[in-house]
């Protein structure tokens, strides 16, 4: 039996991002995850090794490396592999090309918590970050909220104006409290272990999306935005004492873990009055690789 290896392009060809947040909305009516994740450390190098295994939708097997030094060489900063094994069997079902399946899944990940807590109404969406998350994140908000405005903000300008220069509608922030405080959603990508957003900045109505951090000594947000928000993550299995997002504020006492209201898997629960600002951590776990692989697998077999 030949197994199907997708690549970035084929996969490309067949995507689109509210279906991806449909399929992941489902993933989670079934039977909870069984998630293993392990990671080893050399410096700021990072091995991120992410299994999981759903009732009823497969297995999946995903690693990724992490090395922030790889642009000075002319590399991408995050490569790896993923397969996708079958639930009845466990035999390998498909290889898929690893940027395909982390650019949707990440994206998608957040996507699918913007749809239910920012305000239908939002048309001004502050992206934080200019990398290759960020491209993927204008191309996912833009799909759901497509007539707003974008604004991007990059501790490097001249990364902020070449990515804006790539879409319409998008243009670069200059001040970042001041861009903060204008956007009606505001989504950060960045990779810093010293909070960038302040709670401060905020006000009602908005909806905050924190991507970046992934280690435990990693945040974005500060204590006060974190306390202003009604927090929701995408699991609590794989945030709550792994990331530093979470796992810093809970462990000084600047949160209790009775203030994350839901994750994914109590989605009735991401729900939003207009004034309220709404705090959502996105962890990626491999459940949700998993949930992604499969519908990326299904994708490109319908359109064969």
């Amino acid at each position: 039996m030949i197994i199907p290896t997708i690549s970035f392009e084929s996969g490309e060809a067949v995507l689109d991002w509210i279906a991806l947040t449909d399929a992941l909305a489902r993933g989670h009516d079934l039977p909870k995850a069984e998630v293993a994740d392990s990671f080893l450390y050399r410096g700021k190098d990072t091995l991120l090794t992410r299994s999981a295994w759903i009732d009823g939708l497969g297995l999946a097997i995903k690693a990724a490396t992490i090395f922030p030094g790889n642009p000075d060489r002319g590399l991408g900063t995050v490569n790896g592999m993923m397969s996708l094994l079958s639930d009845s069997d466990g035999t390998l079902e498909a290889m898929i090309d690893f940027h395909l399946v982390t650019k949707w899944k990440t994206a998608g990940d957040s996507l699918l918590a913007a749809r239910r807590l920012a305000r239908p109404d939002s048309d001004h969406i502050l992206i934080v970050g200019a990398g290759a998350v960020a491209r993927s994140l204008r191309q996912a908000y833009g799909a759901a909220f497509p007539k707003a405005r974008f604004t991007i903000w990059n501790r490097t300008p001249d990364k902020a104006e070449a990515l804006a220069a790539d879409f319409a509608d998008t243009e670069v922030a200059g001040d970042l409290g001041t861009a903060v405080a204008q956007a009606d959603i505001i989504t950060c990508s960045t990779s810093g272990t010293a909070p960038i957003l302040r709670g401060d900045w905020l006000r009602p109505g908005q909806h905050i999306d924190l991507i970046g951090a992934y280690r435990p000594d990693m945040r974005e947000a500060d204590d006060t935005a974190l306390q202003r928000a009604r927090i929701f993550v995408d699991s609590r299995d794989t945030t709550i004492g792994h990331i530093g997002e979470i796992a810093i504020p809970l462990d000084s006492g600047a949160i209790r873990e009775s203030d994350i209201l839901a994750d994914y898997y109590q989605l009735s629960k991401f729900r939003r009055d207009p004034d309220d600002i709404t705090l959502f951590k996105n962890g990626g776990g491999a459940h949700l690789d998993l949930m992604t692989a499969r519908h990326v697998l299904n994708a490109w077999r319908n359109a064969k």
